[in-house]
């Protein structure tokens, strides 16, 4: 055997190797179930899966002040990209701004009256799509076992 056909067969090994392949399905699981969510939304609400993401965080803490710098740091966002992202909002009349009082060169961004009922009508879409695809399919104990463990994956990763 050559060396290009033994590279080709250890590749082919690793590509097909358990940890690769459970991995993979993670991550096309979880691919293709926000892209149902960005459907559902983007067609009962007008809004996409990241807009929801950030209606989440403006409305968990009513009256918390959140800066755009926050919201960019929690999405995993650029500073433009998350600039981009809540002038298409603001235009949609889903968010405002606000200078900062304690900071100049901070920018608050708040939920409108209107972007807090756009959020409530999401909220009931992207449950009933998490239902259907994440829920269902399993078991009681196998959801609640799979919920625990991504609990405690997301603490490894934010720890390490």
């Amino acid at each position: 055997m050559d060396a290009t056909t033994r590279r080709g067969d250890e590749a082919a090994r690793a590509a097909n190797s358990p940890r690769v392949h459970d991995f993979g399905l993670l991550i096309k699981a979880a691919t293709r179930l926000e892209q149902r969510i960005d459907t559902a939304l983007r067609r009962e609400c007008g809004i996409g899966h990241t807009m929801f993401e950030v209606l989440i965080r403006l409305c968990r803490q009513p009256g918390e002040e959140v800066s755009q710098r926050e919201l960019a740091d929690d999405l995993t966002l650029t500073s433009s990209g998350i600039t981009r992202l809540i002038d298409r909002m603001e235009e949609a009349d889903l968010v405002g701004r606000a200078p900062s009082p304690e900071d100049r060169r901070s920018v608050l961004v708040e939920p409108t009256d209107h972007g807090r009922t756009v959020f409530l009508q999401a909220v009931a879409v992207h449950s009933q799509v998490v239902e259907r695809y994440f829920v269902v399919p399993l078991a009681g104990d196998d959801y609640t076992r799979l919920t625990r463990a991504l609990g405690e994956i997301h603490k490894a990763l934010r720890e390490g």
